[in-house]
């Protein structure tokens, strides 16, 4: 049952970390345009399947398509996605500048992720709670019963221990200059 919880746990860290991913901190990221689909030949396919993306600098994001027949498209896709960054389309590529942040969009996106860290929190507790029902239906002993739900407890402090440092590592982020 341990490695169950387990399992589940590191799960709910994966995908805590691909939305921390997604909270922009004024860098530019590939990550940032996940999510984004573009219209190629009728079917909805990511960007990345669809151009190369690269960061020549720290703010800036080219993306170089394979096919240049699918420019505007991309371009528009971004557009619609509304990520709070105009595409400029050059012809040969799309160059995404992240915009500086003010101190005020800073703090709502730590807010923001204050608010990912707790829904990852909710999401341990009630994977303990199912694990600890689990447990004591199981009929075992009263002494491994109690045991059992020890070792979920440790479980449970040690990955909301991981969610907080990741908060502070993402805080750090997005409010240094």
């Amino acid at each position: 049952m341990k490695n169950d919880a387990e399992q589940k746990f590191k799960k709910t860290l994966e995908a805590l970390d691909i939305k921390l991913i997604n909270i922009r901190a004024g860098r530019a990221n590939p990550a940032m345009l996940n999510g984004i689909q573009v219209e190629y030949y009728g079917t909805l396919s990511p960007i990345s399947s669809l151009a190369n993306i690269t960061v020549p600098e720290a703010r800036q994001l080219f993306i170089k398509p394979f096919d240049k027949s699918v420019l505007k498209e991309i371009e528009r896709s971004i557009n619609e996605a509304n990520i709070g960054i105009t595409p400029i389309n050059n012809g040969e590529v799309i160059i995404l500048t992240v915009p500086e942040l003010t101190e005020e969009r800073r703090k709502d996106y730590v807010k923001q992720a204050k608010s990912i860290c707790e829904e990852a929190k909710v999401a341990i507790r009630n994977i303990r709670q199912e694990v600890n029902n689990d447990i004591k239906h199981a009929e075992l002993p009263e002494d491994q019963e109690k045991q059992e739900l020890l070792m979920i407890q440790d479980l449970v402090n040690e990955y909301n221990k991981l969610i907080e440092d990741k908060l502070k590592e993402k805080e750090k982020e997005l409010m240094s200059f």
